[in-house]
């Protein structure tokens, strides 16, 4: 410090691009456990998709609060958001396509028991999104960081409770027969009905994730089981009919 007590400019780093970004960090995170050439590329997806992950979870939190303090034109901004990188995250199965079954065998063994079952924040996601079922938990030891996340997250208000605190908010009567006020947002044709259809399109697009993600799955190693003693693609497919508002789907036969 200088006598004035401040700080020097030889006292601190000016902020950088790579600093802000913690480049070095983020760069050599990636560490393969082969010299093949593919293995960089899987890595690298993963990653990203944990970080889109994180991503999902922060707008989802968000969407939340706007949802539960009634702010409808946020709520669908923030929606139309969470739509997008959803889209991303669904395209980016393309990039992993390009790398054939042999390459990919190529360095599978090094894998060992790591599996994409192990993704603590898809996890998370899937609760925020409603998904209460304590199967999940035999990947995740008790006292574990992870366990701890899901548990809380299991134990907040879904996605779909916040839009019927939304709801009462805006005035609709939320009865046991959550069908029936839909009824009334779609009668009323506003922006909560808006919102409505933009968590159809975000369920639609988990589905299309989860379609495409058994597609590559069968392409990649077919009926092999997964890494990490998972049943691979046969465990996949039995997802692809999951909703996470069964209520909005169910409402489509009364309009």
């Amino acid at each position: 410090m200088d006598d004035h007590g401040d700080v020097g400019a030889d006292d601190h780093a000016a902020l950088t691009y790579g600093s802000y970004l913690a480049l070095d960090e983020v760069l050599g995170a990636q560490r393969p456990r082969s010299d093949e050439h593919d293995e960089l590329l899987f890595i690298v997806i993963h990653q990203v998709y944990e970080l889109w992950f994180k991503q999902l979870l922060h707008e989802l939190a968000h969407l939340q609060s706007l949802l539960e303090a009634g702010d409808t034109p946020h709520a669908i901004r923030t929606l139309r958001r969470i739509l997008t990188i959803l889209k991303v995250a669904v395209a980016q199965i393309d990039v992993l396509e390009t790398m054939s079954p042999r390459e990919f065998s190529s360095f599978r063994d090094r894998l060992d028991a790591a599996s994409g079952f192990q993704s603590a924040q898809f996890r998370e996601l899937e609760a925020v999104l409603g998904r209460r079922d304590p199967a999940v938990f035999r990947h995740y030891p008790e006292g574990s960081s992870a366990r701890a996340t899901i548990e809380a997250a299991m134990g907040r208000p879904s996605l779909f409770d916040s839009y019927l605190t939304y709801l009462g908010r805006l005035g609709f009567t939320v009865a046991d027969d959550v069908e029936d006020v839909l009824l009334a947002v779609y009668a009323d044709d506003g922006g909560p009905a808006q919102i409505a259809e933009h968590l159809v399109d975000l369920d639609e697009g988990l589905q299309e994730w989860r379609y495409r993600h058994v597609k590559m799955v069968e392409r990649t190693i077919g009926t092999k089981a997964g890494t990490g003693g998972s049943a691979g693609a046969e465990y996949l497919r039995t997802t692809l009919s999951t909703t996470a508002f069964p209520a909005l789907w169910a409402v489509r036969s009364r309009l």
